[in-house]
């Protein structure tokens, strides 16, 4: 039986909290968050993507408002770290300190000198950390890349990522607000679609961004081109400016030589190819959701087991490289290279 903790109760900390409950041989014994007010109203959904709603019975579930006292009071095999962006470091430096799996959300911290000291802990203690990359594991989204890497269609010509939200009136006056503490919408959003890209097409050789409006160096709304070596187009677009009323969008479509996939939240089929002879045709994909796929690897990889790979920590790290990259072309409107150029392919089989 894995114990697990949970350290923040917001949106995505009940969402982590539906992903291990529905696991075997899983008990979460322990919730942490030192605002008392996390703990009210548990059944009432708080973000973007239905999954976090439902009855949440803490009953016999241990409750902190410290989390290092969490970590010394129990037994933990793992946590997941859903706590806000600027404790991400500090908690998962506490955790494996303590001998304890992490999962943390992403993105893996705020600067790229945190992200190292992350990285290198889990190394000095012998403990996994998983940054919580969840679009990676989304049915839609790993069956494209699969459809992408078997060739079976030409090379890809073009590629476009969309993901826009009304995050920044929702959490008006919240620390989602201050970019000092989430890192903004290119941290918080727009980096969901930047480790994808890294995912299917590897590290680009530069980045060009325009972002309007400005706010403490990260753009509200930033669309980004990611250059490399062939002629391949790869563009992603993210914002949280929207208006309440507008909700959430998440698509993308990957132009091929000889098909085109399509894939919108809104839509039904979500996922579509149309190849060049032949009807259009909505590929099979795996069930469940990203949140459910990465807890249910990381549980996987927890009791000894080797699942295929979907990320690694240099996947992670190099994530926040090209989203701070992305917010300083943005700000200097200008290109930024990523020297040294990486024309590995990033290890994301599924």
């Amino acid at each position: 039986m894995l114990k697990i903790g949970i350290a923040g109760f917001g949106f995505m900390g009940r969402m982590h909290y539906r992903c291990w409950k529905a696991l075997p041989d899983v008990q979460v014994v322990a919730v942490c968050d030192s605002d008392a007010r996390a703990l009210d109203d548990a059944a009432k959904s708080r973000g973007n993507i239905a999954g976090a709603e439902g009855d949440v019975d803490l009953t016999g579930t241990a409750i902190y408002d410290d989390f290092e006292r969490m970590l010394s009071s129990e037994k933990l095999d793992a946590v997941s770290i859903t706590v806000p962006t600027f404790l991400h470091a500090k908690c998962t430096l506490a955790a494996l300190e303590a001998g304890v799996h992490v999962l943390c959300e992403k993105p893996m911290a705020l600067t790229l000198d945190d992200g190292t000291q992350m990285i290198r802990a889990a190394e000095r203690s012998g403990k996994l950390l998983q940054i919580g990359h969840c679009i990676r594991f989304w049915p839609e989204y790993a069956k494209a890349k699969q459809i992408v890497d078997s060739g079976r269609y030409g090379r890809v010509l073009a590629a476009t990522f969309q993901r826009l939200a009304a995050t920044a009136a929702r959490k008006a006056g919240t620390w989602f607000a201050d970019n000092t503490l989430s890192g903004g919408m290119a941290m918080d959003l727009h980096i969901h679609d930047t480790d994808f890209v890294q995912c299917m097409f590897g590290m680009p050789r530069a980045v060009s961004t325009g972002g309007a409006p400005q706010s403490q160096g990260s753009p509200a709304h930033m669309v980004t081109r990611y250059r490399y070596d062939n002629d391949i187009l790869v563009t992603a677009e993210g914002g949280w400016a929207m208006m309440p009323t507008f909700g959430f969008e998440m698509r993308f479509h990957i132009a091929m030589q000889r098909a085109t996939l399509r894939y919108d939240l809104q839509r039904d089929p979500k996922l579509l190819l149309c190849p060049a002879d032949g009807e259009p045709v909505a590929p099979e994909c795996e069930a469940g959701d990203g949140y459910a796929r990465q807890i249910a690897h990381f549980a996987s990889r927890i009791r000894g087991e080797t699942p295929p790979p979907v990320t690694t920590l240099e996947d992670s790290w190099n994530s926040l490289r090209i989203v701070l990259a992305e917010c300083e072309s943005a700000r200097t409107r200008r290109e930024i290279a990523l020297d040294p150029p990486n024309s590995k392919e990033a290890s994301c089989a599924v």
